[in-house]
């Protein structure tokens, strides 16, 4: 487990490692082991022989790459190959502009790459700032308070309310210790700790006799031995771990590479066949490698990366208004073909805050609303009716407050408890009933308590109340119930017969039955001094039961039937107790049927084969840690998912990474968690998730009608060239004629098509295969169809002109204009598959209708402005000439509307 240190100037030297697990062994066999006193602790020397030996605690990774390979790395797409090419031959045609814009889009691409996977080297650099910057040891008998990461095994670290825990330490001695654990582990409440041994199979968040790195200490004193510093805690696996999580890559990239490389071969066929196929013609050779060069790169859309960043841009801002922030642009597509969201309970699906639910008295079962500490919410009988007043629930909620030592406050606008999650819960359910701590504070001044702990089961506060001493207890049902002797109903104090005591018994099984924690609540008057705390606490008077949960956030059972019907399936993985994470998944609709519940412990004995085989008929996790987080995505994605993980604690950070895409809560998230996700969602709301999908979706539509649109228009222009090459006609086009062409009508309308806000039906769809390409056969069915017009209407006009006699400039005029007027209509219809333009709305994307109309100005101009005729080789023509070509234009724009309605007809 550890190397021994050095044995200088007579230092005890540790023992040999042992496979026994701390929080197995006895005290005594710790201390031996470590070579520490468990009374005076480490002497200065022995500290200082072991920070030489064993490093500094602190976390520490494998080398990341220089920051010039990461940036070298990202010019290593096809994509970026295909537009350095296009740049190239762009330069070499005299179009210097163009050249320097596929450049200027290489670099802001490489530069965004490049942040990207160096901010992931962030990640270890917060996980590092959880350890504690000082801790309190004991040191040759005397506390010392010493730098974190001087903190060294065997060191004995003195623990109280408040302390962030330096490192991994078993614990030697504790009083009412209580840890918040829900970052490491994903454990809601805070947990008991305890000094005696645990078993050797006991799951990480059962493991009370340990203490961990980055956990915080709400409750109680104790002592603890350090037993793993730096990379040996349980931080510093789950460091390990991010460093070896990856997640391959999104979707998206893959499909674009796809198309590069397809787009890459074919473009240069074509090409290559035009050129020699002119050249056969007897076309002069510079003229024909001028115009294949042109062809070229007018083939090649070099405007997709661009269309991809504003489409994802703009996705981004548009999630940004519904709470979720993307770190990195490609998550948004990623959301948005994600079939499986693997999600933690606590804070995503629930509050994250303890609430009181329900509370039992001798008189009634009452429903508390609100959730977590917001003190808004009321209290309700069985019958509906509001039962703030009832007097035994009074007297319940008095005593709640009368024995916490929890305070209500508020953190940066936001209500918010210090102290002990329970008690917190119990002055808020109070607060609903209008009884505040300062009034009873004032009204009954506290005297003494004693303080709870794992042996005792309960927590005794006694106050003065009007000359009274009054006794209110509060702890674990079975322990209270058997020392009561009375019980308290709305008509007043009663003996508690066995029929009332074997109700409560019953009530409390029933709320432990919906996972609900139960705490039993009672009240005594003293009468004299009794002498020990048994004495005090005994002849109490029962006043009922309160049960406490994390709840589900009211959105979220909404937000897990919206994923159900798009297709996506929605898994709950938490550190929690199994019957607490069934209840909570059944509420919210996650658990139904013949889903499955898998506790850690059972994990541990699936290998990654018998993982795979039941992975899809899980739908709750429980008693997880880290690496179990870790291996359920990593099952998921052999499934050929594509897995969205969110998570909020440092147990989640190496699942996040590895997921196609992490989700960090904003509010409850540690640092670390965000520097690992690709998105951070600000208020916590699993909601939040499914509009982010939605989003997504529709980035991806943008993407995908953007691409249709311009290959269908490369398609044209590659069929009207060949077409004309085969036949042994002039040119059609120019080069400098194809090059405007790719510029007004490739550009800025491919950008408008990319602002198209999500469609209605986004989420009536189920996801897209992560196998399925971008470009499959109806995809070129549609290309090639599409491409077909274009280039029929284009040669059409080109062939009449020219055999009317009227030369050949004449009938490239007529194909320069019919082919730019058919792909600006075709702009706008190319927003959907389905719905006509008329249906959408011309003026729905108000850029597009713009930019079509100053395109069709602009290619006017400089077909009747002389200024243009010695650079694109235009003559005047006439409007009514103008207005023939526009119809012609036109045509494969109705055609295609026309078509969109048959289909549906059809369907």
């Amino acid at each position: 487990m550890y190397r021994s240190p050095r044995n200088d100037a007579g230092i005890i030297a540790v023992s040999k490692p042992t496979a026994t697990p701390w929080h197995t062994m006895a005290v005594s066999d710790v201390g031996r082991a470590l070579a520490t006193d468990l009374s005076h602790g480490l002497s200065p020397e022995q500290a200082a022989a072991r920070l030489a030996s064993d490093g500094r605690n602190e976390l520490q990774r494998k080398g990341a790459p220089p920051p010039l390979a990461i940036l070298v790395s990202q010019f290593r797409s096809v994509v970026v190959a295909v537009l350095i090419v296009a740049a190239v031959v762009s330069a070499a045609v005299g179009d210097v502009i163009e050249s320097g814009a596929i450049l200027a889009i290489v670099v802001l691409n490489a530069i965004l790459g490049f942040v990207q996977e160096y901010r992931a080297e962030r990640a270890i650099a917060a996980l590092a700032r959880l350890t504690a910057p000082r801790a309190r040891v004991l040191r040759g008998g005397r506390a010392a308070e010493v730098p974190a990461v001087e903190v060294v095994r065997g060191d004995l670290l003195l623990l109280e309310a408040g302390d962030l825990v330096a490192a991994d330490a078993r614990l030697v001695d504790a009083t009412a210790l209580h840890a918040a654990e829900a970052a490491l582990t994903g454990e809601s409440a805070p947990v008991a700790k305890a000094v005696h041994a645990c078993a050797a199979d006991t799951a990480l968040a059962d493991r009370t006799s340990m203490v961990f790195l980055g956990t915080s200490i709400t409750r109680g004193t104790g002592r603890a031995i350090v037993a793993g510093t730096g990379m040996a805690t349980e931080i510093g696996r789950i460091a390990a771990l991010l460093d070896e999580a990856s997640s391959g890559g999104t979707p998206l990239q893959h499909k674009l590479d796809q198309v590069a490389r397809r787009l890459l071969v074919a473009c240069l066929a074509i090409v290559t066949l035009v050129f020699a196929l002119g050249v056969l013609r007897a076309i002069p050779p510079l003229e024909m490698f001028l115009a294949a060069v042109s062809l070229a790169v007018a083939a090649v859309p070099e405007s997709l990366p661009a269309v991809v960043t504003i489409a994802l841009a703009l996705g981004v801002q548009r999630m940004a208004r519904r709470g979720a922030l993307v770190r990195r642009l490609p998550a948004v597509e990623t959301l948005g073909s994600a079939d499986v969201i693997c999600t933690d309970k606590t804070g995503t699906l629930t509050l994250g805050e303890m609430t009181v639910r329900r509370v039992v008295t001798a008189s009634g079962v009452y429903t508390v609303t609100g959730e977590g500490y917001a003190t808004e919410g009321d209290i309700f009988a069985a019958d509906g009716s509001r039962a703030a007043s009832a007097a035994a629930l009074r007297a319940l909620l008095t005593a709640a407050v009368a024995c916490v030592d929890a305070e209500l406050t508020t953190r940066d606008g936001r209500p918010s408890i210090v102290g002990d999650p329970t008690e917190g819960a119990l002055l808020v359910a109070a607060a609903k009933a209008g009884i505040a701590r300062t009034a009873l504070e004032g009204a009954m001044p506290r005297v003494a308590a004693i303080p709870f702990d794992s042996d005792r089961k309960r927590m005794t506060v006694i106050r003065r109340d009007d000359g009274a001493t009054r006794v209110f207890v509060k702890g674990a049902p079975e322990v209270i119930l058997e020392r009561c002797t009375m019980i308290r109903t709305d008509e007043g104090v009663v003996p508690i017969s066995e029929r009332a005591r074997g109700a409560m018994l019953e009530a409390c099984a029933l709320l432990a039955a919906d996972a609900l924690r139960v705490l039993a609540l009672a009240e005594r008057t003293l009468d004299g001094s009794p002498a020990g705390a048994d004495a005090i606490e005994r002849e109490l008077t029962l006043l009922g039961l309160a049960g406490l949960q994390d709840p589900p956030r009211a959105e979220a059972r909404e937000a897990v039937e919206r994923c159900k019907r798009a297709g996506i399936r929605t898994v709950m993985i938490t550190g929690d107790h199994p019957d607490t994470a069934r209840a909570i998944a059944r509420e919210l609709g996650i658990l139904t049927g013949g889903d499955e519940v898998i506790v850690g412990r059972e994990l541990d004995m699936l290998d990654d084969a018998a993982l795979a085989g039941r992975v899809r008929s899980a739908a709750v996790y429980a008693r997880v840690t880290a690496e179990h987080k870790l291996r359920i995505v990593r099952a998921w994605k052999a499934q050929g998912a594509v897995v969205a993980m969110t998570g909020d604690g440092v147990n989640d950070a190496p699942a996040l990474e590895e997921a196609a895409i992490g989700i960090a809560m904003g509010t409850t998230g540690t640092e670390v968690t965000k520097e690992a996700a690709d998105m951070v969602i600000t208020d916590d709301n699993f909601a939040s998730i499914v509009s982010a999908i939605e989003e997504g979706r529709g980035v991806y539509d943008n993407i995908e009608r953007t691409l249709a649109y311009l290959l269908s228009g490369n398609a044209g222009e590659l069929g009207v060239m060949l077409v004309a090459a085969l036949m042994g006609w002039p040119l059609p086009l120019l080069p400098i004629q194809l090059l405007w062409i790719n510029l007004v009508t490739d550009g800025l309308p491919a950008l408008a098509l990319a602002t198209e806000p999500p469609h209605a039906n986004v989420l009536a769809r189920p996801p897209r295969h992560r196998d399925a390409a971008l470009m499959d056969r109806h995809f070129f069915r549609r290309i090639v169809f599409v491409g077909g017009l274009s280039a029929g209407v284009t040669l059409a006009a080109f062939v009449y002109e020219l055999r009317s006699g009227d030369g050949i400039e004449s009938a490239r005029n007529a194909a320069f204009a019919v082919l730019v007027i058919d792909q600006l209509l075709r702009s706008l219809g190319a927003r959907s598959a389905t719905r006509t333009v008329w249906e959408l709305g011309i003026l729905s994307n108000l850029r597009l209708a713009l930019i079509v109309v100053a395109s069709f100005a602009l290619q006017i101009v400089i077909q009747h402005a002389p200024v243009f005729e010695g650079i694109f080789r235009t003559e005047p023509i006439t409007l009514a000439r103008t207005a023939v070509w526009t119809v012609i234009g036109a045509l494969p724009f109705f055609v295609l509307e026309a078509t969109k309605i048959l289909t549906r007809r059809r369907r």
